[in-house]
Formats: structure tokens, sequence, C-alpha cells
């Protein structure tokens, strides 16, 4: 990923920089957003509502690409919400620029192939840790994979992130 964010700032291909105060919303349901986002400063979550409680899906902080990703691929408007958890400045290109940009060269499209196959098999140790891991297996895998993260975002969504409640992250934290 570091080299293709490379890429696109070698090239300018950037559309704007947009900033959001703590607590704006990027997106919102029902939005059709295909952007991506590269996160120069602050940290965002990912989530989708029902009826009882928010859950968050993933994060974007410093360094990191973040999309609408539902949305970003099949342009449909998204249930999804993006938030931000703190003041974030991020960088915009729209999908078409950069839909471009990876299909100039076969580097270009490698790059986006492993960016999509490293973002599916995390999704698919998520899920698999979420369905079969305890809570302690599921905070200490996270904390193995993502140390950043317990840096960069409270506690509340970290518990809503690992499916369980802010209660017992701070005791699994505190053992």
């Amino acid at each position: 990923m570091t080299q293709l964010v490379q890429s696109l700032n070698q090239f300018n291909l950037w559309d704007k920089s947009i900033e959001l105060k703590r607590n704006e919303y990027l997106s919102t349901k029902g939005n059709t957003d295909t952007n991506l986002y590269f996160v120069i400063s602050g940290s965002l979550r990912l989530f989708v509502v029902d009826e009882f409680e928010e859950h968050t899906i993933r994060f974007g902080y410093k360094n990191n690409l973040i999309a609408v990703l539902d949305s970003f691929l099949n342009e449909q408007p998204s249930d999804f919400y993006v938030q931000a958890l703190k003041q974030c400045e991020l960088k915009v290109i729209k999908k078409s620029k950069y839909m471009d940009f990876i299909f100039s060269s076969k580097e270009n499209i490698k790059m986006w192939q492993l960016i999509l196959e490293s973002f599916v098999l995390q999704q698919m140790e998520r899920e698999r840790d979420i369905l079969t891991s305890s809570p302690i297996e599921r905070y200490n895998r996270v904390l193995k994979r993502s140390p950043q993260l317990f840096q960069e975002i409270p506690s509340k969504y970290i518990a809503s992130y690992l499916r369980m409640t802010p209660e017992t992250l701070s005791r699994i934290k505190k053992s």
C-alpha cells in the first residue's frame, strides 16, 4: 500500500484534501461514496447501525487508505457510516481517476490486487475471530495485529469492533 500511495503522491493524482472535525461524518447510510481516501492525520471508524446498536466494522488512521468499500465497488448507496473520531485531514481521489491510474500499468494492477487480497484476508480473519474466539483471544490477536489501534482509537469503539462491552474490554486490559 505504501508504494501505491507514493505513486499517487508522485503523480499528484489526489483531487483534493478535506478536513473533518471530531465526530463529523465523512459518509452516512444511504449515500453513494465512490471516493478513496488517504488519512494524513486523525482517525475514523466505519460502522453500521441496527435497531439496537452501532457495530464498528473498521478503522482508519494515519497512513491508511479508507473507503466506503461497498459503495466504492458497486457504486450503489451504502448501509455504512464513516465518522471522524479525531480531527482528520484526508486526501481524496475519485474512483474514475484512481481506476485509470490502476489500469495504466501491470505493476499498478498487481498493487491493487495485493491490497484487495490483503483486505479480504483481514476481513476473513476478523470474522473467524468473532465467530470462534473468546473475548481475550480476540483482544490479543488485534493487539498483536494492530498495536497502533490502541493508541489511536477510544476503547468504547475498540470494544464494539471486538464485539464486547466496554466493561469486558476494560477487564481484559487490566488482566
